[in-house]
């Protein structure tokens, strides 16, 4: 079944959002608004997955760059604002180059791998594997939100990363090697200073993004998730993933040079989410997975009418400031590790 990440990974913001629309590109302070929708359609998406699957199969996988760049376009030009839709730069020709070099290099990686566990140094082997993945983890990440946000826009405006690759370094080392010392527990605390730095170095022009999460507020609700959804034998999880969502988009604001901002803010409830998962999963379940495509789409849905604006500002006042970056390496080597971009 689709997760809420797979579906934020295919759209220009790592979280979406859904307001009510006015006239003019300013929002205000009185009521909150409802400017973006999502225009697509299950059957219409079935369609770019059924084509992209068999190309891909046909050409034996060497067709999936370009049926990357496919798919994401789709998401992009189905979601809009204020009637205008965004729009995925990317090609797949940029893309097939990058997905040849990342997998030139897990192909020596794993290469490696494979002869230190022929010479019977499997112990070395396992090492070399896991620190190398490890390693390659901030560089994915940099390299992902540097390529993905230039080559997305709105209304001619591009977005943009500006993170520093030895800041995002020394920020993985020191909250990896805390979550593996404390087995696990600093991990909360991990997952929030990397969103934190991440979205804070956002942009979309000339405007920003920023979030504000705690590490202990985060830590305290995901452990009162876990042990009621296993008091309740699975059933609060749903309550559980209300409560994940809520605070990714609570913690959310896009800022704008004149100081005016705008706060995200969530309606999603657990009774929602509910219906949302458990519908998609017997539509899936019981069209032998045809249904996955119109599943995406009622999620796609959901997010966008449970994620409303709070504040002013005037999106004609933005201006273009950021840079292309055209290298997908790092976001096929992500694709390839199974590692979602929007953390």
């Amino acid at each position: 079944m689709a997760s809420l990440t797979s579906v934020f990974a295919n759209t220009p913001f790592g979280t979406c959002v859904y307001l009510s629309r006015p006239p003019i590109h300013h929002f205000t302070m009185t009521s909150p608004l409802t400017r973006l929708s999502f225009k697509g359609k299950g059957g219409d998406l079935f369609i770019v997955l059924i084509v992209n699957m068999l190309l891909t199969f046909i050409t034996l996988g060497l067709y999936y760059p370009w049926a990357k760049a496919r798919s994401l376009s789709w998401y992009y030009e189905n979601l809009e604002l204020d009637g205008h839709p965004f729009h995925f730069h990317g090609t797949g020709n940029e893309m097939f180059k990058g997905f040849i070099k990342a997998l030139g290099l897990l192909v020596v990686i794993y290469g490696v791998f494979i002869f230190l566990t022929f010479q019977k140094m499997e112990v070395v082997g396992f090492l070399w594997l896991f620190g190398t993945l490890i390693a390659l983890l901030p560089f994915i990440i940099h390299g992902s939100y540097r390529y993905r946000t230039s080559r997305s826009s709105w209304r001619g405006i591009h977005f943009g990363y500006r993170g520093d690759l030895k800041e995002l370094i020394n920020l993985c080392l020191k909250g990896g090697l805390l979550t593996l010392v404390t087995l696990g527990i600093y991990g909360a605390w991990f997952a929030i200073d990397l969103r934190t730095y991440l979205i804070g170095h956002l942009r979309y022009g000339s405007s920003r993004f920023a979030y504000k999460g705690d590490g202990m507020e985060f830590f305290i609700m995901n452990l009162k998730g876990y042990f009621l959804t296993i008091i309740t034998l699975g059933i609060y999880g749903f309550w559980w993933q209300r409560d994940i969502f809520n605070y990714y988009v609570d913690n959310l604001s896009w800022e704008f040079n004149d100081g005016k901002r705008i706060q995200f803010k969530s309606t999603a409830t657990g009774g929602g989410f509910f219906g949302l998962l458990v519908g998609n999963l017997l539509l899936i379940i019981f069209t032998l997975g045809i249904g996955f495509a119109w599943a995406e789409v009622r999620m796609m849905r959901f997010v966008m009418e449970h994620v409303e604006f709070h504040g002013d500002a005037d999106l004609d006042a933005v201006v273009q400031t950021e840079l292309e970056h055209k290298d997908a390496t790092a976001d096929d080597l992500g694709d390839l590790m199974d590692f979602g971009i929007f953390i």
